[in-house]
């Protein structure tokens, strides 16, 4: 979890960037501030973690150093930036009217407008640089987050249920394999779109399934997918944890339409569908198997 921000900003920037700070010490985030002049960079406050976190404001904050390996680095100077990265730090280039010849090569993000950002796009910008999930939204009983690694596990219990593979694609014989895709899905997928399938659990940190939008190639229409495992099935989850996606897909993503692709004879999957508002358009069939193609209106 983000537990500090460290801005090393031109002096003049510093202002700019107080909105921020006030917002992430209101959400229990330590900040630290180092500015700096164009004709005096002291780059030596960001050759390393020690040394940035020696500007903290507090000794008890450079004693413990090491403990602030959740700390996000935000700096406008293109020769800190590549300081930081050298040593491995989470940074968030800033470009303005006045660095836009900066070069960030390699950054993830570059931030342009430091006034209008608050605590939740830094979490989020933190968590992917660090490879942590986002947690996307909470229902009742559930929360919807992204995929790690560390859910595999979970997935292969779910899926060795026949009834789950009976109407969807089984998952990787191999779990290396498996775990590759995960690793590769977050990357490309989440990092691209932002969205994607996602892991459902309940408040208790129990995996029980996967639900969420992605695109399905051939299709002009993001898609709908989710699965319950058997023993969490019955009990209104799949209700419950789609029809917030779908909330989310119209009020956050700003999609209009949403398909799901329902297998014949999934009667249960097909009801749950006209239960979330999907009419049925058009019957499908891809790789020999047909499909009824349900769409959503939001």
């Amino acid at each position: 979890m983000l537990g500090k921000v460290f801005l090393y900003l031109e002096k003049n920037r510093m202002r700019a960037a107080g909105p921020l700070v006030d917002d992430l010490r209101e959400h229990g985030i330590a900040v630290a501030s180092v500015f700096y002049t164009r004709s005096d960079e002291k780059l030596q406050y960001v050759e390393g973690y020690e040394a940035a976190h020696g500007t903290a404001e507090s000794d008890e904050d450079s004693e413990n150093a090491e403990k602030w390996t959740d700390a996000l680095y935000i700096t406008d100077s293109e020769e800190a930036y590549r300081a930081l990265c050298k040593q491995g730090g989470h940074v968030l280039p800033y470009r303005h009217e006045e660095n836009g010849d900066a070069d960030f090569a390699g950054a993830l993000y570059v931030i342009e407008r430091i006034e209008e950002l608050g605590y939740e796009e830094i979490d989020m910008a933190y968590r992917r640089l660090a490879g942590l999930p986002w947690e996307i939204l909470t229902t009742k009983r559930c929360i919807i987050r992204e995929t790690t690694e560390e859910d595999a596990d979970s997935f292969y219990r779910i899926y060795a249920e026949p009834e789950i593979t009976a109407y969807m694609e089984d998952l990787y014989a191999d779990r290396e394999a498996e775990l590759a895709y995960i690793r590769e899905y977050r990357e490309k997928v989440y990092g691209f779109y932002g969205y994607g399938m996602w892991t459902v659990l309940t408040k208790d940190g129990t995996v029980i399934g996967r639900a969420g939008i992605s695109w399905r190639e051939g299709y002009a229409m993001p898609e709908l997918g989710f699965v319950i495992g058997v023993p969490w099935q019955r009990q209104g989850y799949a209700y419950e944890v789609c029809s917030a996606i779908l909330g989310y897909a119209a009020a956050e993503l700003g999609l209009t339409q949403v398909q799901a692709l329902v297998m014949t004879g999934n009667e249960r999957s097909s009801a749950l569908c006209r239960k979330l508002g999907f009419r049925f358009r058009e019957k499908v069939v891809i790789e020999g198997k047909e499909y009824a193609r349900m769409v959503w209106h939001g």
